[in-house]
């Protein structure tokens, strides 16, 4: 094939956060803004920008030096930097290994937090932008739906997205354990700290209908309150309401406990001994350390939960080595694809594919003769299949061939043949329009 796969990025690996912050790349369009350019050396390109990753993936010429000098100087004159800088912290991947950074970036297998989902969202983002300026051609079109199914079976077949692997979502994964569904109970937070903060907005994602605010300065909790539909009070009345509450978080700045033993004793009478889970995330601790002491409460701090935190980092880890093996046999499936995008393996595989069929019904038609045809008849009908073949195919191989020839390029249409015949043995419902009514 005559084009190259390039992808350039920076990424929290390889470039501290001001070198990613000054080379963002927000709001660039690389067809008005000349990355692209009719007689230029990139003919496709998609830029993800966030706050850990800035990568541009393009489709250009053989000239690697030609194609790396153009994005650079493209992606340094946009930022308004020196493209010396930004060439000292890049990384440049081209073909099979760009496709694999692809993969192995969609399915969350190279970011800060193992496993995590937001990158995937944000590269359809990327990609619904690049699609509406018109920047993308065949070969990015296939790469980023193949990246988007790989990412699939790695979220489907392994865990590697599983567990809980932040403070505030273990949190939430260890009431779960113990009150089971949420939506029947009701939480109270204490403090304004942004885990606690976070710890709450899990919860009333998993369900949870009811949640109390309390805090020192009576503002700053009912300004939270708001954000999560609930109520607020100060910190010196919580003890009015304590039964009535199933999960406490506290995140306070308070240098002594805020919650003793002999509050939690008055507290566990009038809820008739019912379960209350404490989550501790100030440090000092909120909870003085006797109230574990009690029946029927669970108390976790930072401690316990960033020892969970580790053991699912662990695991995920684990599960990360079965991901890598699925996006290799995804990179081997679009390399195999990529290919196919030279005229001489379509042509072979249209003409092997219609024989196929044409063997299969000469056989099914040979099963309706008397058992005593002769030899003759047999290979009669085997040489009409056969030619009915080469004359069937003859003009959509003279059509690409002639495409070839005149525009010195026909990946478009090769793809296009590869998809109308189903050269590459994708699986298509049996019902598509069904499927499509339904969606």
């Amino acid at each position: 094939m005559e084009q190259k796969i390039h992808l350039f990025g920076l990424s929290h690996k390889t470039a501290e956060v001001e070198i990613r912050e000054k080379f963002a790349l927000t709001g660039f369009n690389p067809v008005s803004l000349e990355l692209i350019s009719k007689d230029g050396p990139v003919y496709e390109a998609l830029v993800l920008s966030t706050c850990n990753r800035v990568e541009i993936l393009c489709v250009g010429n053989q000239d690697q030096e030609q194609v790396k000098g153009k994005v650079l100087e493209s992606w340094a004159g946009f930022c308004g930097a020196e493209k010396d800088l930004l060439s000292r912290h890049i990384y440049h991947y081209t073909d099979r290994e760009a496709v694999r950074h692809l993969f192995t970036v969609a399915a969350s297998l190279d970011s800060m937090v193992l496993g995590e989902p937001q990158i995937l969202g944000q590269l359809k983002d990327a990609y619904r932008k690049a699609v509406e300026e018109r920047s993308t051609g065949v070969i990015i079109n296939r790469m980023m739906h193949k990246s988007f199914s790989s990412a699939k079976r790695t979220r489907s077949e392994t865990a590697v997205s599983s567990s809980a692997v932040s403070i505030s979502y273990a949190a939430v994964e260890l009431a779960k354990k113990i009150f089971g569904e949420l939506d029947t109970h009701k939480a109270m937070l204490i403090g304004a700290g942004e885990m606690a903060e976070l710890a709450a907005l899990h919860l009333l994602n998993q369900g949870l209908k009811e949640i109390m605010v309390a805090n020192r300065t009576l503002e700053r909790a009912q300004e939270l309150a708001r954000r999560f539909g609930g109520q607020a009070m100060c910190l010196e009345d919580i003890f009015d309401y304590l039964h009535h509450i199933d999960i406490i978080i506290s995140s306070t700045g308070s240098t002594s406990a805020i919650i003793r033993a002999r509050d939690i004793r008055e507290v566990l009478k009038k809820r008739k001994n019912r379960p209350m889970f404490f989550i501790d995330i100030a440090v000092p601790r909120d909870i003085d350390p006797d109230v574990n002491q009690l029946d029927n409460v669970y108390i976790y701090d930072i401690d316990d939960l960033q020892e969970v935190v580790e053991e699912n980092l662990a695991g995920r880890k684990e599960e990360a080595q079965k991901a890598g093996e699925i996006v290799e046999q995804e990179v081997d499936k679009f390399e195999k694809w990529l290919n196919s995008l030279d005229l001489s393996p379509t042509i072979v595989d249209l003409l092997n594919k219609g024989e196929s069929i044409a063997r299969k019904e000469v056989r099914k038609s040979l099963r309706n003769l008397p058992p005593d045809t002769d030899e003759r008849t047999v290979q009669t009908m085997e040489h009409l299949a056969e030619s009915l073949v080469g004359k069937l195919y003859h003009e959509p191989i003279v059509f690409l061939k002639r495409r070839a020839r005149e525009e010195g390029s026909s990946e478009k249409y090769i793809d296009l043949a590869r998809k109308i015949f189903n050269l590459d043995e994708e699986q298509i419902p049996d019902n598509p329009h069904a499927e499509k009514k339904r969606k």
